[in-house]
């Protein structure tokens, strides 16, 4: 998926302000952040969304939880709060069609989000 931007990121072919990865996961700065804490955990695999995401599958959405928490740790969210968001399919608010979680802290978050 050379147009994907998500995919360029995670081969290292587009500038991002990454904070982490491993060969499974990438997570870096939202360019456009909605909070002070905005970054987007991605899994290098291309996956349009959760819908495509396949039962052999889960052990890769639950290492993305789990670098969330880290993630949310190192970044000082723990004791305040954060929020995860999966957006799927235009109706849900995506806007790039790679899968992707957003953690977004550093303000109160209102319900509901829009």
């Amino acid at each position: 998926m050379k147009q994907c931007i998500f995919c360029r990121i995670s081969a290292h072919e587009a500038p991002a302000q990454i904070i982490w990865e491993d060969d499974d996961i990438m997570v870096f700065h939202d360019i456009s952040p909605q909070a002070p804490q905005h970054i987007l955990i991605i899994p290098k695999q291309h996956l349009e969304n959760l819908d495509d995401m396949q039962p052999n599958q889960q052990p890769l959405l639950g290492k993305m939880l789990f670098i969330a928490k880290e993630q949310a740790k190192k970044l000082g969210l723990k004791d305040k709060g954060y929020r995860l968001v999966i957006n799927t399919g235009r109706e849900g608010g995506q806007a790039v069609y790679h899968l992707h979680m957003h953690l977004l802290g550093g303000r109160p978050l209102r319900w509901p989000p829009g």
